[in-house]
This record gives structure tokens, C-alpha cells and sequence, in this order.
């Protein structure tokens, strides 16, 4: 029973797998499509399953419904890594939704933040994965998505900015 959310990330990542090479005829488009869901398979075992990554080990948390904390801020190397884990949301939600302001990512990062523990707190509850709903990872993966969001104004202005230039010339 605990292993259920892996297999539904792992058998949706397979079907929009199989879409994705059946369906997208462009090789470039089709790249781009397979890493975006790799990346966000990826992060949805880091989230949503009994698997913990520590940055050199992975390994099974035992069963049971995890802990809460909502007090206690700590910046450390596990605050760093969810900021690194969340930059390409952030970057891939600038992709998809280009019109999208710096000012309205704030609280979309935060949410999504939120949205996360409150699921891992669900799903420790429901399928007993273990996971710990914590008040850093709210505030890391807002940051990370914003960061990610920041960066990619960024790209998108200096490569339109170098194309425009090119076509200039």
C-alpha cells in the first residue's frame, strides 16, 4: 500500500511517455518534452513517495505517518537542496506561461510550496510514506520556484535581446 503513489507517478509518467514519443514528431520538441517529464517524475518520487534522498544516498523510510513542523526554521543543506530541487519548476511555469509576472509567481511558488507538504502530510496519513510536512520546504520551494521564475526572465530577455539583435544586423 505504501509504494501506490510511486506506481501512479511511475505508470502517468509511462503513458505521457508513450504520448510523447508516439504523438510529437519534432525531435528538438520531443527532447525537451521527455526531460520535462523526467524532471518532474523525478520530483514527484522526491515528494510523493516512501524514497528519501539525501544528496549522495537514497533509501526507504520506514513505514508510518511522519511528523509536522510548523515552528521551527532551519537553514541547512536540506533548505538549499529543495531550493536547487524547485528552480526548474519555477523555470518550466515561466516556459509555459510566458505572460506570467514576477509579481503573481510570489504567491504561485508559495502555494505550490504549501501544496506539497499539505499533500506529503495526506498521503503519510492515507498510504503511511513517512514523509515530514515542514514549514522550511514550504519556504525553500517557494523560493527555489521563484528563483527558477527570476532566471528565467532573465534567459528570455538576453536570448531574445541577442535574436532580435542578430536579425537586426
Amino acid at each position: 500500500m505504501r509504494w501506490i503513489p510511486l506506481l501512479i507517478i511511475l505508470s502517468l509518467a509511462f503513458l505521457g511517455g508513450l504520448y510523447i514519443l508516439g504523438n510529437i514528431d519534432d525531435a528538438n520538441r520531443r527532447k525537451i518534452l521527455l526531460i520535462r517529464l523526467a524532471y518532474l517524475t523525478f520530483l514527484g518520487a522526491i515528494l510523493f513517495s516512501p524514497l528519501s534522498f539525501t544528496g549522495t544516498a537514497v533509501y526507504i523510510m520506514p513505514a508510518g505517518i511522519g511528523r509536522v513542523n510548523l515552528r521551527y526554521i532551519y537553514i541547512g543543506l536540506g533548505f538549499i537542496e529543495n531550493i536547487i530541487l524547485t528552480i526548474p519548476l519555477g523555470f518550466l511555469i515561466k516556459r509555459i506561461f510566458s505572460n506570467m509576472s514576477l509579481i503573481s509567481i510570489v504567491p504561485i511558488g508559495f502555494s505550490l510550496g504549501a501544496g506539497f507538504e499539505i499533500m506529503q502530510y495526506y498521503l503519510s496519513h492515507t498510504f503511511y510514506i513517512n514523509r515530514i510536512s515542514d514549514i522550511n520546504d514550504v519556504l525553500a520551494n517557494g523560493i527555489g520556484i521563484i528563483t527558477g521564475f527570476i532566471l528565467a526572465m532573465m534567459y528570455y530577455y538576453f536570448f531574445e535581446r541577442s535574436q532580435y539583435t542578430k536579425q537586426g544586423n
